[in-house]
């Protein structure tokens, strides 16, 4: 068995961990947030973090009703730029806590007057190192390149940030602790999906589509089966992908759709119509029947997850497909060609 898969399974005690041993550490932080001041976040990672960044940033708009921006590493490596970030909460998220360009950001932005955080799996790293506070991932080692536990605890960091900085659903610190159980019941698929990827043995390109919240999902599974297939996938929010992107599906196009309940359903289920209209390929994970009706092959979802916690669980569906598929395909999920732990860029 592959250790991706064996780290994809350990991710309802790792996110369980994470909550409660960090929900003093979130507090602290949001503590500090409301004596400054706080009226911006920023956010700064690459890679797997990036697309965590992403989720926070959906998040904390929503839930916190605070403006999120994410943060060009660039503009404070390369070009040396100054703002005011006086009333700013800048958060780098780095897995392995040594992303340079990263941990510049942070440095950088405190000299900028911003109030700095650090979500990382590494205590004493150079980003632990530079910032006021840290949230730590908890997730213990990661052996396999592909990012799967660190990613969703970096997940459950922000939503303890954003639970700890208040908004309009106070249940949201609550409601996070029914998480891991319902991961547990994603992970029930895995049979399913590992007897069916063997149709995908020889895809060469695809589409990954979803939206809102789990933009971050489509971005995340794209990464993961790139890196551990070798695939072209390339993610899309479903309103994104009707303006000029459609264009590229005919027959037998593979199109992967995360369709959860909520608000943006209606969105995904006009979508996967249209793309049976064209004839695609659809691979779908929703719980809605119609979705489903009209996929080539889809997996049944869980019912009844509430959206707002839907994220970490299609994307730990993402993954189950990615590393199923690189299995069957004859790939080594655990050490992508080309790829190593820690990458570092300026």
């Amino acid at each position: 068995m592959p250790v991706m898969l064996d780290e994809i399974h350990e991710q309802p005690d790792a996110f369980a961990r994470a909550i409660s041993l960090e929900s003093r550490s979130a507090a602290a932080i949001a503590e500090d947030a409301k004596r400054r001041g706080v009226g911006l976040v920023m956010l700064a990672a690459r890679g797997s973090s990036d697309n965590a960044a992403i989720f926070g940033k959906y998040l904390i708009q929503i839930q916190n009703s605070l403006p999120v921006c994410l943060a060009s590493p660039s503009v404070f490596t390369c070009y040396g730029a100054r703002m005011d970030l006086s009333r700013a909460l800048v958060v780098g998220i780095s897995q392995s806590g040594e992303a340079p360009d990263v941990t510049q950001v942070l440095l950088r932005a405190s000299e900028m007057g911003a109030l700095t955080v650090a979500i990382t799996n590494t205590e004493g790293s150079p980003l632990a190192s530079a910032a006021d506070h840290v949230l730590l991932c908890r997730a213990g080692q990661e052996r396999s390149v592909a990012a799967t536990k660190t990613f969703m605890n970096s997940l459950a960091a922000i939503y303890l940030l954003s639970a700890a900085l208040g908004g309009h659903d106070s249940s949201l610190a609550g409601d996070l602790r029914t998480l891991p159980d319902w991961m547990r019941a994603v992970l029930s698929l895995s049979d399913a999906i590992a007897s069916k990827v063997d149709r995908y043995r020889y895809l060469q390109e695809c589409v990954v589509i979803s939206r809102g919240l789990n933009l971050t999902t489509a971005l995340e599974a794209a990464l993961k089966l790139t890196e551990t297939c070798y695939l072209v996938a390339e993610p899309y929010s479903a309103s994104d992908f009707q303006h000029g992107p459609i264009a590229m599906v005919d027959e037998g196009f593979c199109c992967i759709l995360f369709a959860p309940d909520g608000v943006c359903l209606p969105d995904m289920r006009q979508m996967v119509h249209r793309l049976k209209e064209r004839r695609a390929e659809v691979v779908a994970f929703s719980a809605d029947d119609e979705v489903l009706a009209a996929a080539t092959i889809g997996f049944r979802m869980p019912p009844g997850i509430p959206e707002i916690l839907s994220p970490p669980l299609y994307v730990l569906a993402g993954q189950l497909f990615a590393c199923h598929l690189s299995v069957a395909r004859g790939l080594d999920p655990d050490s992508p060609r080309g790829l190593r732990k820690v990458t570092r860029t300026w």
